[in-house]
C-alpha cells in the first residue's frame, strides 16, 4: 500500500514535468551549450573525427533539443525517446567504446557506457509511462468526482 502523501506526490503534474526536465537535462543542456557556442560544439565533432563537424554538430542539436522538447511536453514521446535513446546509443559506440581503450580509460569509458544504458532504459520507461492514463488518484482530484482522501488504495 502506497501512503497517500506519496501517491499525492507521484500523482501531481508538476512531479511528472520536473520528473521529465530533469530526465532529459542532460540533452537539453548539452543542446543548448553546443548550440550557444557553436564553434565549440565543432571542435568537439572534429575532435571525435565526425566530420562535416558543422553538420554533426547541428545534427546533435537537433536531436537533443527536439527529443529533449517532445518528452517534456508530453507530445509524441515515443518519438523524442527514442530519437534521444539511438543517439545514447550512438555515443556509446563513437564516444565511450571501452573495448578499443586500455587500463583506466577503458575502465572510465565502460563505467559512462553503462550509465548511458541505465539513461536508454529510463527513455523507454518515460515513453510506457506515457501510453498509460493517469492514477485514480489523480484522476478523481482532477474531476472532483470522489473527494481524493476517499480513494481506497490497493
Amino acid at each position: 500500500m502506497t501512503p497517500r502523501w506519496i501517491d499525492a506526490l507521484l500523482s501531481n503534474r508538476g512531479t511528472e514535468v520536473a520528473a521529465r526536465v530533469l530526465l532529459t537535462f542532460p540533452f537539453w543542456a548539452s543542446g543548448l551549450i553546443k548550440l550557444l557556442d557553436f564553434s565549440g560544439g565543432v571542435a568537439e565533432m572534429r575532435h571525435l573525427d565526425l566530420e562535416p563537424a558543422w553538420l554533426f554538430n547541428t545534427l546533435t542539436i537537433i536531436v537533443q533539443l527536439t527529443g529533449s522538447a517532445l518528452i517534456i511536453t508530453k507530445r509524441w514521446t515515443w518519438l523524442g525517446a527514442g530519437a534521444l535513446g539511438v543517439f545514447t546509443f550512438l555515443t556509446i559506440l563513437i564516444v565511450h567504446a571501452f573495448w578499443r581503450l586500455d587500463g583506466e580509460r577503458a575502465i572510465m569509458a565502460l563505467h559512462t557506457a553503462g550509465e548511458h544504458v541505465g539513461m536508454i532504459g529510463a527513455l523507454i520507461l518515460v515513453s510506457i509511462l506515457a501510453l498509460r492514463p493517469r492514477s485514480k488518484f489523480a484522476a478523481a482530484r482532477r474531476t472532483g468526482t470522489v473527494a481524493a482522501d476517499r480513494i481506497v488504495h490497493r
